[in-house]
């Protein structure tokens, strides 16, 4: 009874290690990066802002709208990074993979016929009446050994390293992280496609409501240069005064290829981020239209809303998480790693008795695998990654800060943007009184032609201004909600 006993508490023994040592995990725990932040921004309204929003529809723009919700569906960058997370999911299916037995199977037949004058085997393999003398003769013709032989074997391999130290565990955290950051990177790269297109959308409105304004001004240009014309003729003019109405009417008939590269520019672009040819690209914007703008002002939320908010932070604290992971994981390398391996299989020289029972055996052992000398490899690569560590703690500080620079400078411009558009808009109204007062004054016989003239010319120069000011605090406001972050995913 006792050596009963006994016989399996040796059996049960190993298995016991194994429990003992499976919470022997070693390497740094994970704790999240705290920072200090400002209650507030510094040009902020306060306003909660809501992330379900999808702040461009605030335009009121059915082709902006349209043409967001294709880039996002086709888009051939979105496409890539959507297989990088394919990818890094593999990855870690392939790392998750080395947590369980790996098991080969195999079957096959052999054939092989062993030397007669082989020394060690050679004399089994011969008559033993040839190198015995003194055995009778009826002997003579027995061998001890076939020289030739065949039969075929069906088995598997199964071979385990028990993570008693973490090693493999860590790196499939390190491995999952990776692909949360390529997620968090195709959410970012969404925001900056979307952020583009809006810009070159607006952009391109933009362009084609100055080539309207422009050509009526070039219209009215053209005008005063006949009329300056017909006064010079007259005698009751100068040539100078003909010179300086052909330079300024040259001078805005310049401004006119321009203003039609940048719509080429921005359709170019458009096309290249939709993935679709030019000639669709000009179906979609075919008709004209304003500059779109959003009217009220923008909800900010908290800074501390912007380490959930923006990509580029969430990027740099998950790289801190899959640092310390490969950290613990490099020290955990530095532990001995312990190994089971199994090789049972079935085998006969005849195939009818292949799959009988006294054609099966196994192989089995465990072992222990302990790199105790590596010329200081194993330490200087945990180093390394302590190194990295710190490196990714000092890069999510410098993220953050950059990030709320970047909120408090676009806020700063989106404020005086709106001061300078309002202030445009009071020059226009100036400018839109003045050209009524001119006409009036030359129904009246009181000014010339010319001043009416002028006073369009100049009244069409500030509704120029007021496209260009509608487009500064577009672009700007795009900026703002770039900064701001957030899913712009639909």
């Amino acid at each position: 009874m006792k050596t009963k006993q006994l016989s399996k508490a040796l059996k049960l023994a190993p298995l016991a290690l194994i429990i003992s040592l499976s919470g022997c995990a070693v390497g740094p725990d994970y704790q999240e990066p705290t920072v200090t932040m400002a209650e507030s921004y510094l040009y902020s309204d306060g306003e909660q802002l809501n992330s379900s929003d999808y702040w461009w529809q605030q335009f009121d723009d059915q082709t902006l709208n349209l043409m967001v919700s294709d880039l996002q569906r086709q888009n051939i960058p979105l496409k890539r990074a959507a297989e990088r997370i394919n990818m890094a999911r593999s990855y870690h299916s392939v790392v998750e993979s080395f947590k369980v037995p790996t098991v080969n199977v195999g079957a096959g037949y052999y054939n092989y016929q062993l030397s007669k004058n082989d020394s060690l085997l050679g004399p089994a393999l011969n008559p033993i009446g040839d190198s015995v003398a003194a055995l009778p003769p009826q002997m003579g013709s027995a061998v001890m050994l076939d020289n030739q032989h065949d039969g075929g074997f069906v088995g598997a391999s199964i071979m385990w390293e028990m993570d008693l130290f973490g090693r493999i565990g860590h790196q499939a955290d390190a491995a999952q992280i990776r692909v949360e950051q390529a997620e968090i990177y195709q959410s970012g790269l969404n925001t900056l496609l979307t952020a583009d297109l809006v810009h070159n959308y607006i952009q391109f409105r933009g362009a084609q409501e100055r080539v309207e304004l422009l050509n009526d001004n070039i219209a009215d240009q053209r005008k005063t240069l006949d009329l300056v014309k017909k006064v010079v003729r007259s005698g009751y003019g100068s040539d100078l005064d003909l010179a300086q109405a052909q330079a300024m009417l040259a001078a805005t008939e310049s401004l006119l290829p321009q203003l039609e590269i940048a719509q080429q520019v921005h359709k170019q672009r458009i096309a290249t981020l939709l993935a679709e040819p030019l000639d669709a690209v000009e179906k979609r914007l075919e008709t004209d239209q304003a500059v779109p703008t959003i009217q009220g002002v923008i909800p900010t939320g908290l800074p501390s809303e912007l380490l959930q908010r923006r990509p580029d932070i969430r990027m740099a604290e998950r790289e801190i998480a899959a640092v310390n992971s490969e950290l613990a994981a490099s020290v955990a390398n530095r532990y001995p790693k312990f190994f089971l391996t199994g090789a049972p299989g079935l085998s006969a020289s005849n195939f009818d008795d292949l799959f009988s029972s006294d054609s099966f055996g196994w192989a089995g052992s465990v072992g222990v695998s302990w790199n105790v000398f590596d010329g200081g490899r194993g330490e200087a690569m945990v180093d390394i990654n302590d190194a990295r560590l710190e490196s990714a703690m000092l890069g999510y500080q410098h993220t953050v800060n950059s990030a709320i620079t970047e909120v408090d400078s676009m806020l700063f411009a989106y404020g005086r943007s709106q001061e300078n558009q309002m202030r445009i808009e009071h020059a226009r109204q100036s400018s839109e009184v003045a050209l009524s007062k001119a006409k009036s004054l030359y129904r009246a016989g009181l000014v010339d032609h010319l001043t009416v003239l002028d006073a369009q010319r100049q009244y069409r120069l500030m509704l120029d201004r007021q496209v260009a000011a509608k487009l500064q605090t577009a672009q700007v406001t795009v900026g703002v909600y770039k900064s701001l972050g957030g899913d712009w995913q639909i």
